[in-house]
């Protein structure tokens, strides 16, 4: 199994952020993986899904936002979060030209990677991969936040459990359904926002964290 390397990486001349690069033997493909708003790059749900893309494959470059890097619990404004999904990019293009390119990343991380690309594209970037894209604030149902995903081109996979609070799935479907080819829905039963299910299902999160990882390396496999 492949370790994960502590880098840095530069936004501009005067601020940098931490990064984790964790390239396998054999590796097909690369994927810049942000985190939620809540925890950072290291956090174990983090881990999980880069050993897991490695075991599978799939290289990973997590990086840290600006405002986890500080410690700070209020996530920074879209144009700084947009810069460091840039800087993020560009990195891990130097780091492994000879890779495929995706981005993406868990809830706040996987919006913020999909508005910079709708605002311009990410160079190289193949497709997107959204962990739980946030489609609304928990209990105030809307779709107001996917309005930018009709000026994406590229294809995006959109990985969501069917109790996400962060995403009624009544709302999700039809939207989804809207991008088009260029979008994918992978629906992975009685799952919430973190991708926990219930004793009661007779399943555990790690039964539901492999079948995640298996549809993410197929479905970048196909691209």
């Amino acid at each position: 199994m492949s370790t994960a390397q502590s880098i840095t990486i530069s936004i501009d001349d005067s601020q940098a952020i931490s990064g984790l690069w964790q390239r396998p033997d054999m590796a097909r493909a690369l994927l810049v993986l942000a985190h939620g708003a809540g925890a950072g790059m290291a956090h174990k749900s983090m881990a999980a899904l880069a050993e897991g893309l490695a075991a599978r494959g799939v290289a990973t470059l997590r990086y840290q936002f600006p405002y986890m890097e500080r410690g700070s619990k209020r996530p920074d404004s879209p144009p700084v979060a947009h810069a460091a999904v840039r800087a993020a990019v560009a990195e891990a293009g130097r780091r492994a030209p000879d890779l495929p390119l995706f981005a993406g990343g868990r809830s706040f991380g996987g919006r913020m990677t999909s508005q910079a690309q709708a605002l311009s594209p990410l160079p190289g970037v193949r497709g997107l991969v959204f962990f739980a894209f946030p489609l609304h604030p928990a209990g105030k149902p809307s779709t107001d936040r996917a309005a930018h995903l009709s000026e994406i081109a590229l294809p995006m996979l959109f990985l969501q459990g069917t109790h996400d609070a962060l995403a009624e799935i009544d709302l999700l479907r039809p939207t989804v359904a809207g991008l088009g080819s260029r979008a994918t829905l992978a629906l992975f039963d009685d799952a919430d926002h973190s991708f926990h299910v219930p004793a009661r299902t007779g399943r555990k999160d790690a039964d539901v964290l492999a079948a995640l990882l298996d549809a993410t390396a197929d479905w970048m496999a196909g691209r």
